[in-house]
């Protein structure tokens, strides 16, 4: 039987490289399929998505960007650790935005709702290695965090109610079928982020 009182067991730093490449390489596969789709996601990521489609601009360039105010916040809640390793984990995702789609290009066969799905899963797993190494993709996904350590309420729930707020944005810029399959990617990410992040299941950290 384990001992509740024990303290958990730490990651070594090893164990960290490798939940970091394993968590941002799904994330980026999954706003790969997005971009690819025309679909776009919720919290800072699908901001990034709906800026670059409106001015035809860089998603990686305009989600880089946009995360640093968040930053701020990081520091101060959440300690040095938690931001520097946030701060890489942004500059390497868009970096594999740069050079992840020329490699792995996506037909104009693609179907949107099922990219919609399926980028929701991947997003979803990839976020939930991250966060259990430490880390966040930045945002809104910082400010959950925080939100959860200090009061409980759910990372995955609060980033719900945040993405209600992008989306009604989305439906501005999207057709009307992508932005709902976009939905429902993104509903898909934070049930799987909702069900599966909680202190009290897992006890590495």
């Amino acid at each position: 039987m384990t001992d509740a009182s024990a303290s958990p067991p730490r990651h070594s730093a090893i164990e960290d490289a490798a939940g970091f490449v394993t968590g941002l390489t799904l994330v980026a596969l999954s706003l790969h399929l997005l971009a690819s789709a025309g679909l776009t996601t919720g919290q800072t990521a699908g901001a990034a998505l709906l800026i670059s489609y409106a001015f035809d601009g860089s998603f990686a360039l305009v989600f880089f960007v946009i995360n640093i105010p968040f930053y701020l916040v990081a520091i101060a809640q959440m300690g040095w650790t938690f931001t520097l390793k946030t701060i890489l984990a942004v500059a390497l995702l868009s970096g594999l935005m740069v050079v992840l789609p020329p490699l792995v290009p996506f037909g104009d066969g693609l179907n949107p709702a099922v990219a919609g799905i399926v980028a929701g899963v991947l997003s979803g797993v990839g976020l939930l290695v991250l966060f259990r190494h430490g880390a966040s993709l930045g945002g809104i996904g910082i400010v959950g965090l925080w939100l959860q350590d200090r009061i409980g309420l759910q990372a995955g729930w609060f980033q719900l109610a945040v993405d209600a707020v992008i989306f009604a944005a989305a439906l501005m810029l999207l057709d009307g079928p992508l932005a709902l399959y976009s939905l429902a990617g993104a509903a898909v990410m934070n049930i799987l982020v909702a069900l599966n992040h909680r202190k009290d299941r897992y006890i590495a950290r």
